[in-house]
Parts: structure tokens; C-alpha cells; sequence
């Protein structure tokens, strides 16, 4: 057998020529090798043939050239996929980091601005109302809401005559009026020494005559009318006061 001394191509069945003996010998023929060897040499020639032309890709464009290279490209790969890896995590726990704080800070805002409008609806209302009434003012008011009293000549304190305006002398309200005349000249002859029963009974009938009234507003002149309903709440305010006063 002639010694293998050159390759003309690489492939799978071929030995290259830098696979030769170190000494230069050749190497013995396939029938002087063992099964293993023989497949262990072809694996590494066609390992460096196809890391020569670039691996399986062809020319070698971006690719390793020899095993050692590969391997090291590898391992490249691996770093760099670890590295970026990193980085997207990075950035995502940046992104999320920066949501938050946004979060937050859009829920100041809105507290701020909650608030911010409540004491603006409360300067508002407070402006409308005007300022807050006194105690001299409120005492002043409760006066003037008071109906004033009547005199001696329109409820006379020792028989209970009342003497009834033009609007209430109407035959319409009699029934009131003697209702109301029985109670009082009842109220004169105690001197005022009646029960809460009695009280009663009068207040419900000065209601009823106020009820009687407003049912016939239309009839009677504004003026007339505004007197009529002073005079019968003024005879409810009587109550409060002795027969003497």
C-alpha cells in the first residue's frame, strides 16, 4: 500500500494531508487497523476539513474555522445571550420601578386636588352665605319674627273680649269665632289658670282659623289680609302671658 502523502479534496472517505505521520511514515493499511481507530481517524479529518472550509455552511462567512474557534464562539454566544438577558431584565425592573412612582405620584395629585376642591367649595358657599349672624343679630331677629302682642282693646284680659279685625268679622268665620271667644272668656275667668289641655285645645283652633283664611286669600285685599294673619297669630302668642299682662 502507498503511503498517504496528499488530498486532493476533503471528504468524508478521504484523509487531508496534515493527518500523516508526525515521522513522515505512512500510516498501515485499513486492513492493519482496528475497526475504532480507523472511524476515530476519519471523524477527526472530516472535523478539520469542514472547520477549513467553514463548517457545514461552506466559505467560512462569520463562521469558526477551526473546532477550537467554534467552541470559543460558542461559549461567545452564551455569554452574550447572559449579558442581554441581564440587560432586558434591567431595563424591565427600571420601567416598572418608574410606573410606580408615577402611580404614586398620580395619587398625591388627585388627594391634592380632592381636597383642594373641598375647601374651595367651602370658601365658595361660605362667600354666598355671607357672614355668620351674631348672637345680638339672632336675638334681634327672634324679636321681629315674634308677633307683637295685643292690646287691652283687641283682648280685654277680664272677660276675654276679642275685638276681631274687618277680615275676620266675615260671617265665613264664625264658627271660628265663637270656638275661639268661648276658650278665651274660660281663659279670663281662671285668670289664666288653665291646663296644657286647654292650651291646646286653643292653638288648634287658631289653626283652624288659619287654615280657613289662607283657603280664601284671593278674596281679600293683600293689607287686609296680612293683618287678619298677624291678629290670629298674635291671639296664639297670648298664651304665653298671664290674663293680667
Amino acid at each position: 500500500m502507498k503511503p498517504i502523502t496528499s488530498a486532493p479534496c476533503c471528504s468524508r472517505r478521504s484523509l487531508p494531508v496534515s493527518a500523516a505521520h508526525p515521522a513522515g511514515r505512512p500510516f498501515p493499511g485499513r486492513r492493519g487497523l482496528p475497526g475504532g481507530i480507523l472511524t476515530l481517524v476519519v471523524a477527526l479529518g472530516s472535523t478539520h476539513a469542514l472547520a477549513q472550509w467553514g463548517g457545514w455552511g461552506g466559505f467560512g462567512e462569520g463562521m469558526a474555522v477551526t473546532a477550537g474557534q467554534a467552541a470559543d464562539y460558542g461559549y461567545a454566544q452564551v455569554i452574550r445571550s447572559e449579558g442581554q438577558a441581564n440587560l432586558s431584565n434591567s431595563e424591565a425592573a427600571k420601567n416598572w420601578e418608574q410606573a410606580k412612582t408615577m402611580e404614586i405620584d398620580n395619587r398625591a395629585k388627585w388627594t391634592d386636588t380632592y381636597f383642594d376642591m373641598r375647601r374651595t367649595n367651602r370658601e365658595r358657599r361660605a362667600e354666598e352665605n355671607g357672614p355668620r349672624v351674631t348672637q345680638e343679630q339672632a336675638v334681634r331677629l327672634a324679636k321681629m319674627a315674634t308677633p307683637p302682642r295685643l292690646d287691652s282693646m283687641q283682648l280685654d284680659p277680664v272677660t276675654g273680649h276679642i275685638e276681631y279685625p274687618l277680615v275676620l268679622r266675615d260671617p265665613r268665620f264664625a264658627a271660628n269665632r265663637a270656638d275661639l271667644d268661648a276658650q278665651f272668656a274660660h281663659r279670663a275667668a281662671t285668670q289664666g289658670s288653665i291646663d296644657f289641655e286647654d292650651q291646646r285645645q286653643i292653638r288648634q283652633t287658631v289653626s283652624k282659623f288659619i287654615e280657613v283664611l289662607r283657603e280664601n286669600v284671593k278674596e281679600y285685599p293683600a293689607g287686609d289680609y296680612g293683618r287678619a294673619r298677624t291678629f290670629l297669630d298674635s291671639i296664639a302668642h297670648e298664651l304665653r302671658f298671664p290674663t293680667a299682662g
